[in-house]
């Protein structure tokens, strides 16, 4: 069969089952029970009348055929009944869940028809299409139609990587997915339905809206994976580095926690280290972990040595690549889903001062966020020097955690390339970053008589590192924002660079240069 054809088939099946697993917001209906309600209320101990009385009067026993009004009653009767609540100081009585949160256990529960009667079937409509279609769109590219390794091959002059129509479409949805994810879960309860019985088997629960992200994250990550080990088959770092954030995502980010919580214990990623993880040191975290006795304490001593010891040292040793390129599950992402827009990133001196402020003024943020917690946990005040910890938290949750990290961490792939969170927002790469500038055996050596100025290395740098002005002096690469990916050097065509891990001395400036040219 002609492979252009394959292809053509392979992406309308994809769209098939992408434009299915969008249809099933709308499908089916929302009908709460007097019943349903109560196993609510005993479950979550809501105590306001008003909130019992108007879910009673405006949704009970009321069919809805889509969740938007359904939601949209329910956030209404809580910031309705809160707001009152508040004005009578009867702490005791309002609703301290997120209204959307709330709403969507319930639409769970209310929901019916057929999403929720034939799961497996609509998974197979919508995940098991979508999976079918991406192979068959990506196989033949990178078998028949290309050559191993990066070259630059029109992409350009493709809309979908080079800010064209399909770009634009590609950064429209996944911003879209990302708002609901977050914001918004009450939405998208029928895509959690497909995926329950896989959370059932893993877990023994329901699926949340996190079970699917999950769940969505690793499949796209095993599927443009193959991607990966056929593009680059003939580079042995880039198949390794793929099967490492492969198995970090797969195993320590998604199964183990999973499994955990089926056996009663804290949900907990192994490799999630602080500040990235920045809520471990939140007072229900910490409560939650002590409360768990022997398990929750070795969970909260690991997370303290992998952040002060481990991370470090290993970023002494080989880099900030060891977390950033191998272990990270954002990073995994973005070298796998990311991998076609990573030419995309700005390599200005503007965009790298602008980088360095922000990332900078993010772990800063982190630090000081962190400070407030703790003192507020170990004092028992919620105030300090004025300032109210938890909208600290609150503040850093909504515009860092998931509005940077989600919304557009992600979902700005297709205009600002594949690392725009780790350039811009990541604390963690930012701590990793500084250690790996001043005290760390790895670097990038290039070989300036070779360089042939080509460009490759510094178009397919996924954080904006203009490689080629550093191979042109002979001057090694030292920068603190280097995640060590070897891309540059997978695709120079003259073996200019080399990612080494050696002595502290002459790290920076080659010998070839003692002087050293440095870069402004």
């Amino acid at each position: 069969m002609n492979m252009k054809l394959l292809q053509k088939i392979g992406l309308g099946v994809f769209l098939i089952g992408l434009g299915l697993f969008c249809t099933l917001i709308l499908l089916g209906n929302y009908k709460l029970n007097s019943k349903e309600f109560k196993s609510i209320l005993d479950a979550k101990g809501i105590h306001s009348e008003l909130f019992i009385n108007s879910i009673n009067t405006n949704l009970v026993d009321k069919e809805f055929t889509e969740p938007f009004s359904f939601s949209s009653t329910i956030i209404t009767a809580v910031e309705e009944s809160n707001k009152i609540h508040k004005k009578n100081r009867e702490w005791k009585k309002i609703i301290w869940e997120k209204p959307h949160s709330l709403s969507f256990e319930i639409a769970k529960i209310a929901a019916k028809g057929a999403v929720k009667e034939n799961k497996s079937l609509f998974w197979l409509l919508t995940f098991g299409l979508g999976i079918l279609g991406s192979l068959l769109y990506i196989l033949p590219n990178v078998i028949v139609l290309g050559p191993p390794g990066i070259k630059n091959n029109g992409i350009y002059f493709n809309s979908s990587t080079n800010r064209g129509f399909l770009g634009w479409f590609v950064f429209l949805f996944l911003v879209a997915f990302y708002v609901l994810l977050y914001f918004f879960p009450d939405y998208i309860v029928n895509w959690t339905f497909i995926v329950d019985p896989i959370s059932q088997s893993i877990s023994g629960n329901l699926a949340s809206q996190w079970f699917l992200y999950g769940f969505l994250y690793c499949v796209v990550m095993i599927v443009m994976a193959i991607r990966m080990y056929i593009k680059y088959r003939n580079n042995k770092y880039q198949i390794l580095r793929t099967t490492s954030v492969l198995f970090f995502q797969v195993v320590f980010a998604f199964l183990i926690p999973e499994i955990l919580v089926r056996f009663d214990k804290p949900w907990y990623d192994f490799k999630n280290a602080f500040p990235l993880d920045y809520d471990f040191f939140f007072s229900w975290n910490l409560n939650s972990l002590i409360s768990s006795g022997g398990f929750g304490l070795f969970i909260l001593v690991w997370g303290i040595v992998l952040t002060l010891v481990i991370v470090p040292i290993m970023v002494y040793f080989f880099g900030k690549r060891w977390y950033c390129s191998w272990v990270c599950g954002c990073g995994g992402l973005a070298e796998t889903l990311g991998d076609p827009f990573r030419h995309l990133s700005n390599k200005s001196i503007g965009a790298w001062k602008l980088e360095r402020w922000m990332v900078h003024s993010v772990l800063l943020f982190s630090i000081v966020m962190t400070g407030l917690t703790l003192y507020s946990y170990f004092s028992g005040t919620q105030n300090v020097i004025g300032i109210k910890t938890q909208t600290i938290q609150n503040i850093y949750g909504f515009l860092i955690g998931s509005v940077f990290a989600g919304v557009i961490g992600t979902g700005f792939y297709p205009i600002f390339g594949n690392r725009v969170w780790c350039r811009f927002g990541c604390p963690l790469a930012a701590y990793l970053g500084l250690i790996q500038r001043f005290k760390s055996r790895y670097r990038i050596t290039t070989n300036g008589g070779q360089c042939i100025s080509c460009g490759n290395c510094s178009t397919y740098c996924e954080m904006g590192i203009d490689v080629r002005a550093y191979a042109q002096k002979g001057q090694n690469i030292v920068r603190s924002s280097c995640v060590g990916c070897g891309v540059c050097s997978a695709v120079c065509p003259r073996g200019v660079l080399k990612l080494e891990n050696g002595p502290l001395e002459n790290r920076i400036f080659s010998p070839e240069f003692p002087l050293g040219n440095t870069i402004k």
